[in-house]
């Protein structure tokens, strides 16, 4: 079945002359390997199972339809004249509603197959389903006006015409209510099937939530222990150096201490350097301490966290520039100011980026809870709207980007 579904003509002859009954095995709701071929357009598999089991063309599922009948409904047409071939009688079989191929090929717009099948003289163009239609009238019905224009040419009329109706009231209604309980259950799957894709686009996305956290953690702890390091091996290594000669030291300094110690940038720089080592390594105890499951819990913990990182690159920066009126020098400040300038612009920048995504993204966030409250509050709306909506707001999910 599986083979003949997907159109492997040799697997399908090796596993037919392993056993040629296997042609004849059905699933649970009737199909043979036959009718999965003839569905899906497999010449040549449908040519191999029918040389193989030629009786197979007149097996039925469980709506009644043959092989023929399902190669109908698809575009092969070298497919349906094989069956056709292989069978002329199954040209007028008809399912449990009393539709033939020509019935089937009408409804679905299928033009040429509707064409060959009129010219077999063998086909039946005066048949009637149970709905008490023709080929024609199936046509009409669902909205094939070109495949009428062809029945109508080939002489094929409405069942008016050819059996003027006799109304019957009693059957009238039980029609009425078949056609209504095909779709109520058409509509009752149909909901179904679109609350499983919107399930597993929720999976997907609390998923690619869940790894994006764990990579913003990832990076989050090899920054911060990168900026630690930074900031622990710039206090040790400031432009001037230190008094390192115990027999000369200046007045006014002590041994170890750095040349530009009294000066303001160095105690700017200082100040703010050691502020980004402790938030750092505070950061790093946290990443290396704590560990969280729930997914919100994780991502309020890494908003903070965040939060810290960008106030420790703040701080970085602020340390750098203060640093760096000390070495350009009096007559070189220019160059500090216009460093200090470009950095001021990018950090600003950035972190202005920065806080926009996170204000849209909580901003997003409370739009949707009041969707999802408002959407849960009006039970009375139908279920196909309420599955529409979520997936709406799924789909605005899978498109975001935001910063934590």
């Amino acid at each position: 079945h599986t083979a003949a579904t997907q159109g492997h003509t040799e697997i399908v002859n090796f596993l037919l002359e392993a056993g040629s009954g296997l042609a004849t095995i059905a699933r649970s709701n009737g199909k043979t390997a036959l009718h999965s071929a003839a569905r899906n357009g497999h010449l040549d598999v449908v040519k191999a199972l029918v040389t193989k089991e030629p009786i197979v063309t007149t097996r039925t599922d469980k709506k009644g339809q043959s092989a023929l009948q399902m190669a109908a409904k698809g575009q092969n047409l070298e497919v349906v004249e094989e069956l056709i071939r292989a069978d002329p009688s199954s040209i007028n079989m008809v399912d449990n509603k009393g539709n033939t191929a020509l019935h089937i090929a009408a409804r679905k717009g299928r033009a040429e197959i509707v064409r060959m099948l009129l010219r077999h003289s063998e086909t039946n163009t005066k048949a009637v389903n149970r709905s008490g239609e023709t080929a024609l009238d199936t046509a009409e019905k669902t909205g094939n006006p070109d495949i009428a224009l062809i029945l109508k040419e080939h002489g094929v009329q409405s069942a008016k015409a050819i059996k003027p109706e006799v109304k019957n009231p009693a059957r009238e209604l039980k029609q009425t209510v078949s056609d209504i309980k095909h779709e109520v259950h058409y509509q009752l799957e149909h909901t179904r099937q679109t609350r499983r894709r919107v399930q597993g686009i929720a999976k997907r996305l609390n998923k690619m939530h869940a790894e994006g956290l764990n990579n913003a953690i990832n990076s989050t702890t090899v920054v911060a222990v990168l900026i630690a390091t930074v900031a622990f091996a710039a206090i040790f290594t400031v432009p001037g150096q230190y008094v390192d000669d115990p027999e000369d030291v200046p007045q006014g300094f002590s041994l170890g201490e750095a040349n530009i110690a009294p000066k303001a940038p160095f105690i700017v720089f200082f100040i703010f350097d050691s502020i980004a080592l402790f938030i750092s390594l505070a950061v790093v105890v946290v990443q290396t301490s704590v560990v969280v499951i729930e997914s919100q819990a994780k991502k309020q913990m890494m908003a903070i966290i965040n939060k810290l990182m960008w106030l420790a690159c703040v701080l970085v920066s602020v340390a750098f520039l203060a640093l760096s009126f000390v070495v350009v020098g009096e007559r070189e400040k220019w160059l500090a100011i216009g460093v200090t300038l470009i950095g001021t612009t990018i950090m600003a920048t950035t972190l202005g980026t920065m806080c926009y995504w996170v204000i849209k993204h909580r901003i997003e966030a409370s739009n949707l809870r009041s969707i999802r409250k408002s959407s849960m509050g009006s039970r009375s709306k139908s279920c196909s709207l309420s599955v529409m909506s979520d997936s709406e707001i799924l789909n605005n999910e899978f498109k975001k980007m935001y910063a934590i």
